[in-house]
């Protein structure tokens, strides 16, 4: 078949499709897979019984269950449910948002795809504008959904502070920031996918001045933050402002599978995404919004977000970070500060193999995980030696995945090493014998 210049943002090779695909095939592989690359979130008991609940309350309240599955929703979305969250983000934290100010999308990847898109490529007078990423490495899916046929995005390199003996975390460097009239809009996850990076209040508020002094909006990516699912284990502030553009997401309070966005942004921009649902989709899903309308009116999605969610990631996170401590102690391994997600980003310093390579060993062996150089989109500069030393290692799989699966990571680089110094004393023999 012949395909138009479109196919081409498809690239079966793209980092967020190979991701998925290994999360598709560890599902149903016949041969045990530990799991610690994907983004699936872990399984809380306490979170499945709410869930459970409010399906039943669903079903036993009229036609409530019938509509949920035989009606369209409305190209914005689910009304109930803005209203009720609408409410919820005044009441809680005095945000001047109404349900116009949100529209629900087929899961937050499809938001990003419109929402980069819309404020980057080609313009009216010709020019060509970028989505600014202040702070790299992030998002794998953010790399291939620009549609232009220039690259859309522009990214800076963090500055590296170095804590103990084993963790370290990125920082933004605001000296590195270039922010002309070639940007469309800026955009940080936060906390960030993959490191577990949460920039301060006081990063953000300067991001917040700096796009408000360019009149582009700041986008922030809150699928894992706040106000929920709020895997977040530092002080950080919820905010929000008709410059911002909030992408929210059910995904993290353990419902992936209903593909759920929130997009809470300018009556303006709500209009435009509303118009893309009903183009590209007719509308979006009603079944997450319909399944947690309730505890959104009551308070508790953040009851749950703040009492149920976040320890018990936390609680993995420190766990896992114990083992590193455990298996790898031998190794030059550093971890990114745990502040949020449910990942851990690994850099093994000097690694005298690429993260990719590290990756495909892995798998051999049956541990996935996610080659450290799929996110660093944007990056201009010559080639950075650090964005093939490091790795995205989930911790919300099983605890004994989990264990095994860094024991197993932790050999194989081990194993890298090795090789490297066995060849760099081979070399040293020959060299000496060849001069006596």
């Amino acid at each position: 078949m012949e395909f138009s210049k479109f196919s081409r943002h498809f690239d079966p090779g793209s980092g967020i499709l190979r991701l998925m695909d290994d999360l598709g095939s560890a599902e149903h592989s016949e041969q045990p897979v530990r799991m610690l690359g994907g983004g699936n979130p872990a399984i809380i008991p306490e979170m499945e019984r709410e869930f459970r609940t409010a399906m039943e309350d669903v079903m036993a309240d009229g036609r409530s269950f019938e509509q949920m599955l035989g009606n369209y929703d409305a190209p914005q979305g689910n009304l109930p449910f803005r209203k009720a969250l609408a409410s919820l983000l005044h009441a809680r934290f005095g945000w001047l948002v109404g349900p116009e100010n949100i529209a629900i999308t087929n899961g937050s990847q499809s938001a990003f795809g419109f929402l980069f898109n819309l404020f980057s490529g080609e313009f009216a007078d010709g020019s060509h504008k970028h989505i600014l990423l202040p702070m790299t490495p992030e998002y794998i899916g953010y790399s291939d959904v620009g549609l232009a046929d220039k690259p859309i995005f522009k990214s800076a390199k963090p500055r590296i502070e170095r804590m103990d003996d084993l963790l370290f975390k990125y920082r933004v460097d605001f000296d590195n920031i270039q922010c002309g009239e070639d940007i469309g809009a800026i955009c940080v996850s936060r906390p960030t996918n993959p490191t577990g990076n949460v920039i301060t209040d006081n990063e953000l508020n300067r991001l917040r001045a700096l796009a408000n002094e360019k009149k582009i909006p700041l986008i922030i990516d809150g699928a894992y933050g706040l106000p929920f699912p709020g895997i977040i284990f530092n002080e950080a502030t919820p905010v929000w402002d008709e410059n911002i553009v909030l992408c929210l997401s059910l995904s993290k309070l353990g419902l992936p599978g209903i593909r759920a966005g929130i997009l809470i942004a300018a009556p303006a921009l709500i209009r435009l995404m509303t118009g893309a649902n009903a183009i590209f989709t007719l509308s979006p899903g009603r079944y997450g919004p319909t399944l947690v309308s309730e505890m959104t009116r009551s308070g508790r999605l953040l009851t749950l977000s703040d009492q149920v969610v976040k320890p018990y990631y936390q609680k993995r996170s420190d766990e896992a970070i114990e083992r590193i401590r455990e298996v790898m102690a031998d190794l030059p391994v550093r971890v990114h500060v745990s502040e949020g997600a449910i990942f851990l980003w690994l850099w093994f310093e000097n690694l005298p193999i690429s993260s990719e390579e590290l990756y495909q060993r892995l798998k051999v062996r049956g541990v996935l995980v996610i080659a450290g150089e799929h996110f660093f989109p944007g990056l201009t500069e010559p080639e950075w030696q650090h964005t093939k030393e490091c790795i995205r290692v989930s911790y919300a799989a099983s605890e004994d995945a989990v264990r095994e699966g860094l024991k197993i990571i932790a050999e194989e680089v081990r194993n890298a090493y090795q090789d490297q110094s066995n060849s760099q004393r081979e070399r040293s023999n020959n060299l000496e014998r060849l001069a006596i």
